[in-house]
């Protein structure tokens, strides 16, 4: 199976073809990727080097034209180098652009820590206005990659991802989605967290939610979750622990309600590894997601 990040020329291509407000930023990394699209349209396919300040920066001028830009890089030279950038170039400025990272939380683990960016959810969600996607399988990336670009004048952040879920289920870039249905709590799984969760889950009387527009959060779905199965949430996220435990807390606001986080760890991991190693380090392995879900939620088998 291709990954998500192998759609990502392919889709954004069509669109530059499809659409003269496109544009693309690249900053070495994936150029090959548009090598033709650069040929066709090399107005609008616009290599800066590694420069990943002027990245973000050249992507706001260029909204600010009326284009609409997408960027893309390793998501810890996308999001937290530039941050001041994007805070004030994009957001300051009121310029939209769709950022499309690569290498997520610890993709590539023999790039070392400089490469990895569990934080960068949390990191954007320090800013207003941005809709962050974490599809989970290549097919909800590209549905999500064309609803992005089509987001008018947008802050889009798209989370791309080694890490996939088997097959990919019907996207909106809106709302979650009811998988499975029980009484004893909830259970949110982020994106490519979601084989996980329903392995960790199999047999346990739980409601499971996915979720792959985690901004705006989709407080509505959760409540009407948790009025069905019972007020305990267990978020599993792909990125840093923690991330949306706030949006949930206020989703559940009035109602008494308990939150786990489930995610990235904040302790660095220094030996490299493989990706699976990472995953089980940081317990988002379906055996650890079991221990720590039952555990939490007390969950019984369903039926019982």
């Amino acid at each position: 199976m291709d990954t998500m990040r192998d759609r990502l020329a392919p889709v954004v291509t069509r669109l530059l073809d499809e659409d003269p407000r496109v544009a693309v930023v690249l900053a070495d990394i994936g150029l090959d990727g548009f090598a033709e699209a650069r040929r066709r349209h090399p107005d609008r396919v616009v290599n800066v080097g590694i420069r990943e300040q002027l990245l973000v920066g050249a992507a706001a001028g260029m909204a600010l034209t009326g284009l609409r830009p997408v960027v893309h890089t390793f998501a810890s030279f996308l999001v937290e180098r530039p941050f001041e950038q994007v805070k004030l170039d994009l957001g300051h400025q009121g310029a939209g652009a769709v950022l499309v990272s690569a290498a997520a939380s610890f993709d590539w683990p023999a790039g070392g820590y400089t490469h990895m960016a569990p934080g960068d959810v949390a990191l954007l969600n320090t800013l207003d206005g941005w809709t962050v996607h974490v599809p989970g399988h290549p097919d909800e990336a590209e549905a999500l990659l064309r609803h992005a670009v089509a987001a008018g004048d947008d802050k889009v952040y798209v989370r791309l991802s080694l890490q996939s879920n088997a097959r990919g289920l019907s996207v909106d870039g809106e709302r979650f989605r009811t998988v499975r249905e029980g009484r004893s709590g909830v259970v949110v799984a982020v994106g490519p967290m979601l084989d996980a969760v329903l392995d960790a889950t199999e047999g346990l009387d739980v409601t499971v939610l996915y979720a792959t527009t985690v901004r705006p959060f989709d407080a509505g779905a959760l409540r009407r979750a948790a009025e069905g199965a019972g007020t305990d949430v267990v978020l599993v996220e792909p990125y840093l622990a923690g991330t949306s435990t706030a949006a949930a807390n206020e989703a559940l606001a009035d109602l008494p309600h308990r939150v786990l986080g489930l995610g990235v760890g904040r302790a660095e991991l220094r030996r490299y590894g493989t990706l699976e190693e990472h995953i089980a380090a940081h317990g988002l392995d379906a055996r650890s997601l079991r221990d720590r879900i039952g555990g939490f939620l007390g969950a019984v088998p369903a039926g019982t």
